[in-house]
């Protein structure tokens, strides 16, 4: 028949390539000529409810159906719609005709129970159709040869249904000699399709059209009986399902989901169905807009050459007209200077697109995702495809409840934003870095089993990870996510299990680790008004457990071992400084035991040297050890006497790391006199042992820190006491005068509790 709908009523069967706007324009010509009776589109039949929701004024895509099989939203599968998808415009305007339409493929409760389906047979290599036909024309890209072969022969133009004619023979002689092309789904799902059209045909007096992919045509065309049909669906497995429309985007129209379809240049096909006139032209004005956009010169006479270059591009190649290759490489060349950086750009916004559709409220959803849709409205936290950063202020009411949101978000497991290191200082301030991907729409529905709202979801979601939390850390990590998440509810269950944990835990490297969360929530929870009240009781009793299991804990450690052990001695230090000067239990204060600590471990000779100098440092920083001694210490670990390797390991636990050790060098002269004598005296034998280790110390230093120690080893530092007197940029010793006159700042910045006294203890070379 051709395609055409003969005398007898067979239906109108127009093979299409999914989100093909050359096929797009050539469906609606057809549908517009023919005016069947119903339309029939490739897609699962348990949609056919929502179809009248494509009328909706917020209906707006790309959008996709998607299928979930019901208490398990992550077995699901998506049928993605562009605007230029021919489905989309056969649904359209069967509405706009109100014609009935209805979707035909096989069950979306087959298809997913098929996920599971052992006895499946297994997918082989599969008939790449287009593949095949752009290959027999001499083309080795089929991308090109459609653009060529349909959306650059003025499809719909004339008589419309030529390309479908041409097409279904074409397809008819590769299914002749492919079969079923490796896949042998597709004889399950034609099978389907043809009982659907049988049924539509009974009921429609004026015929039907048929929409699906051309692949299929030659299959459908085919006679077949009822029984045979009946036959391939016996005994299929099925699983409830529900169904929705849900945002898509342009990015996401690459992957092969539903029907298997996918594109690689989305936003060039958009254009190219928008532009029903002068599509290369409007296109390069378009990039021109965006490289003007981030400041590059690009004026009307590029646009002019650009267009023709394309032209002149593709004629030289034998096209019809400049496609997206030609205007790539003349964009290129015209308006890139011979540049892929800002082509890069070009490809990311333009051909591909971050255009992200919208479905109407109406819309079947979870609970859950109707009341995230109702927050995201009042917080006027629109999601958005393009990635963007949002800072936060939360001292800001609105602005709290944002970033509690996106917090319960990711604790539900719903990654739509990621936070980020905030630009400016302070505890009130939050950078996120937000996108939302189409999935995120079943990430939704799974969570929609913890609750109907976002925070009794997250709150129900807590208290599980809790409860199956495999280690102190994590318990500890999810109680400040509770915090930062405003979770008050769940707290009292993540603390019992933190409590019990941290009783039986007998680790001191799993309390060192769980610490420093512990202490961040105290230190942030005033700003997000949670009370904390109960996690600084655990927490002052973690830090007492820590004292107590340390020294022990660091003993006869190898290099990895102490390594480690040396950043939780970091980290420990950290959270009791924030912690301040709470009582202990039991007695006594806890920065107070914290550098009895730090004496004994500096004091011990079975601990590493890398724990031991870290903690003389330590100790030094907080002004509980005299500069002196702190020299004598020194010397004695880099006498003669001291193994080479561990005198440099010390050396790296005193002045490595991030810690400002260059700088401590810098204005010691003393120190760094200790440090020269010692490696100018290491023996030849086992200075290249100790060299590595040296280097990764002193590697890590400012660019200008090894620049003025350089000068100093060069100049020869003295061997007594004093700052680098003479060296440029340094005075002959500490100006007082100058150092007070600070401390008002450092109050201001310390806050109420920052008095004189704190300043000072805490700072005294600055205090005098």
């Amino acid at each position: 028949m051709n395609g055409r709908r003969g005398d007898a009523g067979e239906p109108l069967l127009l093979g299409v390539r999914h989100h093909g706007p050359g096929s797009a324009r050539a469906v609606r010509a057809v549908l517009e000529q023919a005016r069947p009776g119903a339309v029939l589109i490739e897609g699962p039949p348990e949609a056919d409810a929502l179809i009248p929701l494509a009328a909706e004024e917020d209906m707006r895509p790309p959008v996709a159906l998607l299928a979930h099989a019901v208490g398990e939203p992550g077995r699901s599968a998506f049928w993605p719609l562009a605007e230029f998808s021919p489905e989309w415009v056969a649904i359209r305007w069967a509405l706009e005709h109100k014609v009935p339409a209805r979707f035909i493929d096989l069950p979306a409760a087959h298809t997913l129970a098929r996920a599971d389906d052992d006895g499946a047979e297994p997918d082989g290599p599969r008939v790449d159709p287009l593949g095949l036909l752009a290959e027999t024309a001499g083309y080795d890209d089929a991308e090109r040869w459609w653009e060529d072969a349909v959306e650059h022969r003025g499809a719909g133009k004339g008589d419309a249904i030529a390309p479908f004619t041409a097409l279904e023979e074409a397809m008819t002689v590769l299914r002749e000699e492919y079969g079923s092309g490796g896949h042998e789904r597709d004889l399950v799902r034609e099978a389907h399709m043809r009982l659907r059209i049988r049924e539509a045909r009974r009921e429609s007096e004026d015929g039907v059209a048929v929409v699906c992919g051309a692949w299929h045509v030659p299959a459908l065309r085919r006679g077949t009986t009822v029984a045979a049909d009946r036959a391939l669906l016996r005994g299929l497995p099925k699983v409830k399902t529900d169904l929705t429309w849900v945002p898509w985007t342009h990015r996401r129209l690459s992957r092969r989901s539903g029907y298997g379809a996918g594109i690689d240049s989305p936003g060039w096909y958009g254009h190219l169905f928008a532009a029903r006139d002068r599509p290369v032209e409007r296109w390069l004005t378009k990039v021109a807009g965006l490289l003007r956009s981030e400041d590059r010169i690009v004026s009307p006479a590029h646009v002019i050459e650009a267009v023709r270059l394309a032209e002149t591009l593709a004629a030289l190649r034998g096209r019809p007209l400049p496609g997206l290759g030609e205007t790539t490489d003349a964009v290129r060349a015209v308006m890139c200077e011979g540049s892929d950086v800002p082509l890069a750009l070009v490809h990311d916004r333009l051909v591909v697109g971050d255009v992200l559709g919208e479905v109407p409220a109406a819309a079947p959803a979870v609970p859950l995702q109707r009341d995230l849709a109702r927050t995201q409205r009042r917080l006027r936290l629109r999601p958005e495809a393009g990635e963007r950063e949002l800072e936060l202020d939360l001292r800001k009411e609105t602005d709290a409840e944002r970033g509690r949101l996106l917090h319960r978000m990711r604790l539900l497991g719903i990654g739509w934003g990621e936070p980020v290191t905030a630009r400016g200082t302070g505890t009130f301030r939050e950078t996120w870095r937000l996108r939302w991907e189409p999935e995120l729409s079943v990430r939704v529905a799974e969570a929609g089993v913890w609750g109907t709202t976002v925070p009794a979801a997250a709150t129900a979601k807590a208290e599980s990870d809790a409860i199956g939390a495999r280690s102190l850390a994590e318990v500890t990590g999810l109680a400040e996510h509770c915090l930062l998440a405003g979770l008050p509810d769940a707290l009292p269950t993540v603390m019992r299990i933190l409590a019990d944990r941290a009783a039986l835990d007998t680790d001191v490297g799993h309390l060192a680790q769980a610490l420093p969360a512990l202490v961040r929530s105290l230190r942030y929870g005033d700003v997000r008004g949670t009370g904390t009240a109960a996690l600084a009781e655990v927490a002052a009793g973690l830090a007492a457990r820590i004292f107590v299991g340390l020294p022990p804990a660091c003993a006869a450690l190898d290099e990895d071992a102490a390594e480690e052990m040396r950043g939780h001695v970091d980290a420990v230090h950290g959270a009791v400084a924030l912690l301040g000067d709470a009582p202990a239990p039991g007695h006594g204060r806890l920065r107070a035991r914290w550098q009895s600590v730090l004496r004994t471990l500096s004091a011990r000779d079975t601990v590493p040297g890398v724990i031991r100098g870290r903690s003389v440092r330590l100790l030094l920083d907080d002004g509980e050890l005299a500069r002196d001694e702190a020299a004598r210490l020194m010397g004695l670990v880099l006498s003669p006497g001291t193994p080479p390797a561990d005198a440099a390991a010390w050396i790296e636990g005193f002045v490595g790391g991030s810690s400002g050790g260059g700088l401590l060098l810098v204005h010691d002269e003393r120190l760094l006199g200790l440090v020269d004598a010692w490696l100018t005296g290491v023996p030849a034998e086992a200075f290249t042992d100790v060299l590595p280790l040296l280097r990764r110390t002193f590697s890590e230093y400012e660019t200008g820190v090894r620049r003025t120690l350089g000068e100093l080893v060069r100049r020869g530092p003295g061997a007594h006491g004093g700052t680098a007197a003479g060296a440029p940029g340094f005075g002959p010793g500490l100006d007082t005068a100058r150092a007070d006159a600070v401390l008002p700042v450092v109050r201001l910045l310390l806050g109420p509790a920052g008095d004189d006294e704190g300043v000072r203890g805490a700072h005294p070379g600055v205090a005098g």
